[in-house]
């Protein structure tokens, strides 16, 4: 089991069963969110469960996908694609050692000026489909 949260414990979950590697997320919308790229993994919704809600509030922020955020810390928490049955996670929300890592960049196309990505691993002009 691993365990999360915000910054202030206004919202905190556990994860059951096995994450997918961290996707680093370079969209405008992202970076907006999290004030630079997001990293996060993911885990299928069953696995998922939100301990502490008072904190959550749910953004929809496209007509395909809503956001997860504590109205407490401003901790952006969360991504869920509609009809998906997987919620992202923010790596950074995990507790301790989480024995993860990075795979790949997404949305590299939109990605900030003020910075480089060069850690080597793949990078994809948008969200990893075939039509990249």
């Amino acid at each position: 089991m691993q365990t999360g949260s915000c910054e202030c414990g206004s919202v905190t979950f556990e994860i059951t069963g096995n994450l997918r590697p961290v996707v680093a997320c370079h969209c405008t919308q992202c970076r907006k969110t999290s004030g630079h790229y997001w990293a996060a993994t993911q885990v299928d919704n069953e696995n998922l469960k939100i301990i502490n809600k008072s904190g959550l509030k749910w953004f929809r922020s496209s007509n395909f996908a809503r956001r997860g955020f504590c109205t407490g810390c401003g901790a952006s928490l969360f991504w869920q694609l509609d009809g998906e049955n997987a919620t992202s996670i923010g790596a950074g929300a995990l507790d301790g050692e989480t024995n993860l890592k990075t795979e790949k960049h997404i949305c590299c196309a939109d990605k900030g000026d003020y910075y480089d990505i060069s850690d080597g691993l793949p990078q994809v002009a948008g969200v990893g489909n075939s039509n990249d």
